[in-house]
């Protein structure tokens, strides 16, 4: 199994220079080499292959005015055109937008393979640098970092000015988590960000609204200072602390909620959310965004295939909220702003979330039963088994009654 170790690093100022100096190589080259395949392909309707942009790359480094590219490690550069090989690669299949430009105001980064480094004893020696040792924080105590063996070492400067360091290594396989015999069915929200089958309600904490104001002031402060000046600089740096404090509070809830799903329970369903055409509704995209369902979902996704757990996805078209989870009564309309509702055929009220939840619990076991699987994330056009099953005398699914 494949798997990565993310932690904090502490360069000295020599270190820092020379890995910034690699950081504008790699932006450079990006830049060139991504500009040229543009051109490339409006005037001669030509695609470029990764050979093609290495042979390139040779040339950059052949030009007079660009002598200082062999100053660095030429290993992350060539990785950059890896990587923006494989964006393209995804570009065309369809499955991420098209490779922009990078900046120097952003993230960077830069991605060393063997040849270009040295792991002793825990300790990592990057090319152009191997006298001293880059410091790193280890932050797994059931882990020695003397007995791994990382593949390729990434270095990375966020905007708010900490360091970090990613070590991808071969890990065997993780023991199954022992089975608990329980099944949960999980509907996201707004209001509440999660509410099971068994009733439990997760609150949301609404990271970015409890620290909008301040974000706002400090983004204002930025705006008044002077393009290029170190005031702005500073400025911009305290912006990107502050949205670094939203995102790490964030993923600190998301990991600790996705895992003690996965532990307690060995089947999960949730609802297959289309979250990008959602947050087209202007009133919702910033409240929606800040929940973080798609990395929820795909955290649920790594998980349970990491302990040997089971994630059922059922069709976004489910009604989950206008079904009975006792009758199957069908509800025609059910606005948003209404919270909780009485069953017209059996008198049962509802709360809104627990009976969507139950409800996504029912479509999943349906689905289980007829041996399907609806996870399918690169295809959204697939129909799911649960959608052409036909409809079970179960409680819970949806059976349209007349009358009432």
């Amino acid at each position: 199994m494949r798997t990565s170790y993310k932690v904090r690093a502490y360069p000295t100022p020599e270190q820092a220079a020379v890995l910034n100096r690699t950081f504008g190589c790699v932006r450079l080259v990006w830049n060139k080499v991504l500009e040229w395949r543009k051109t490339r392909y409006r005037t001669e309707g030509l695609r470029t292959s990764y050979a093609e942009t290495d042979r390139y790359l040779t040339e950059l480094k052949r030009d007079p005015d660009l002598a200082f590219l062999s100053e660095v490690s030429c290993v992350p550069l060539q990785q950059g055109l890896r990587h923006q090989h494989t964006a393209f690669v995804n570009f065309f299949a369809g499955r991420a937008r098209h490779p922009r430009f990078k900046s120097r105001q952003r993230k960077q980064s830069a991605t060393f393979t063997r040849s270009a480094f040295r792991w002793r004893e825990g300790r990592l020696y990057l090319a152009k640098m191997m006298d001293t040792p880059l410091e790193i924080v280890w932050s797994w105590p059931e882990v020695d970092p003397a007995s791994i063996e990382p593949t390729s070492v990434t270095v990375s400067r966020e905007s708010c000015g900490r360091w970090y360091l990613s070590l991808a290594v071969e890990a065997p396989d993780p023991e199954q988590a022992p089975p608990t015999g329980a099944m949960v069915g999980v509907d996201l929200g707004v209001k509440d960000f999660a509410v099971t089958s068994d009733g439990e309600k997760i609150t949301n904490a609404r990271r970015l609204a409890r620290r909008e104001r301040n974000l706002a002031r400090y983004q204002r402060r930025m705006a008044r200072k002077q393009r290029g000046s170190n005031n702005r600089a500073k400025a911009r740096a305290k912006v990107a602390r502050a949205h670094r404090k939203v995102a790490a509070s964030r993923a600190d809830f998301l990991h600790k909620t996705s895992a003690r799903l996965v532990r307690d329970h060995d089947v999960i369903m949730i609802e297959d959310l289309a979250v990008k055409n959602m947050v087209r509704n202007r009133r919702l995209a910033k409240a929606i965004s800040d929940c973080g369902w798609g990395e929820f979902r795909r955290q649920l996704e790594y998980k349970a295939a990491k302990y040997g757990r089971h994630l059922v996805v059922i069709d976004r078209w489910y009604p989950s909220s206008k079904t009975c989870s006792v009758c199957g009564h069908l509800l025609a309309e059910l606005s948003l702003s209404t919270r909780a509702w009485c069953c017209p055929a059996c008198r049962t009220l509802h709360d809104r979330d627990i009976n969507a939840a139950k409800n996504i619990l029912a479509a999943g076991l349906a689905v289980s039963a007829c041996g399907g699987d609806v996870r399918h994330p690169g295809s959204p056009r697939v129909q799911s088994p649960q959608k052409q099953e036909p409809q079970p005398a179960r409680a819970g699914i949806p059976v349209l009654q007349g009358g009432e």
